[in-house]
């Protein structure tokens, strides 16, 4: 799934392979997928794209929003986007195909379920969108000790654990259970551990994981559990995921522990973060 790293490089991989190319040609909702869902009028994506010339990307969170002219073009977290050169051949499932004048193309499928959108910019009204578009991204300055300080004091917030904290309700746009599992470990901090036991220099130290082990992840080209525009994994080494769960944990040799929590897989260490 597309988070804050893989947002970050997908988005500075497309400005430097797709910027400056014309849009021929658009294939939407070829292959119906039930967890499939389209931000704008999906009928209408030919007539918005058509002839606009792709000019910038960026990543708002989990989602990577390409600018053409006066439109956008939006992938969801849950979606995969391949770049496919002259003489590639086009994948044959697919929920967006892009054609370019020059006889590249664009491609976006869903993974599990993801939505992917072309509109006219301004004129998305969705909140999800907007939140990850206003918020600060913790790979930027303005996410800073004083915006995290104000995040962990929340009114509710002690009585959250760290995961619910960290990665759920929108407070960090991108922060999804994928990356939340590094950040926790680098603090030596457990993901049920609750927001109010912790002291001041442990939010402070909570703080420096999220932003050093995101800028990690980010300047790594993404993790090593997702795939980059070419299909090619990220260079991150990720330490706790499905692929580490039961392996020796690299501080101390015990065994990684996997727990279902708060709607996903949790991967922690028992011995080096403590409940």
């Amino acid at each position: 799934m597309i988070e804050i790293p893989e947002a970050f490089n997908l988005a500075g991989q497309l400005r430097e392979t797709v910027n400056g190319r014309r849009i021929a040609g658009v294939v939407v909702g070829q292959t119906p997928h039930g967890l499939a869902w389209y931000y704008g009028d999906q009928t209408r994506f030919h007539d918005v794209l058509k002839g606009k010339e792709i000019d910038g990307a960026v990543g708002h969170g989990g989602l990577v929003e390409i600018s053409a002219g006066d439109a956008s073009i939006l992938f969801g977290d849950g979606m995969n986007i391949r770049y496919q050169g002259n003489a590639e051949e086009r994948p044959a499932k697919h929920q967006l195909l892009l054609e370019f004048e020059d006889g590249t193309s664009l491609s976006a499928t869903v993974q599990m379920y993801g939505g992917v959108g072309a509109f006219l910019k301004g004129s998305l009204d969705n909140p999800y969108y907007k939140v990850a578009k206003e918020k600060p991204s913790p790979l930027s300055k303005t996410f800073d000790e004083e915006h995290f300080h104000s995040i962990a004091s929340a009114p509710g917030a002690e009585k959250l654990s760290l995961k619910a904290l960290l990665a759920t309700e929108q407070r960090i746009p991108g922060l999804g259970n994928g990356v939340l599992q590094d950040i926790l470990f680098k603090a030596r901090m457990h993901p049920k551990r609750k927001v109010g036991s912790l002291v001041e220099k442990e939010v402070d130290a909570l703080f420096v994981s999220v932003k050093e082990t995101l800028a990690s992840m980010a300047n790594g080209g993404g993790r090593d559990t997702e795939s980059d525009l070419f299909g090619r994994p990220g260079r991150y080494r990720t330490v706790l995921c499905k692929n580490t769960a039961g392996k020796p944990c690299p501080i101390c040799q015990g065994p990684i522990s996997k727990e279902s929590y708060l709607g996903g897989s949790v991967y922690f260490c028992r011995s080096c973060q403590r409940l």
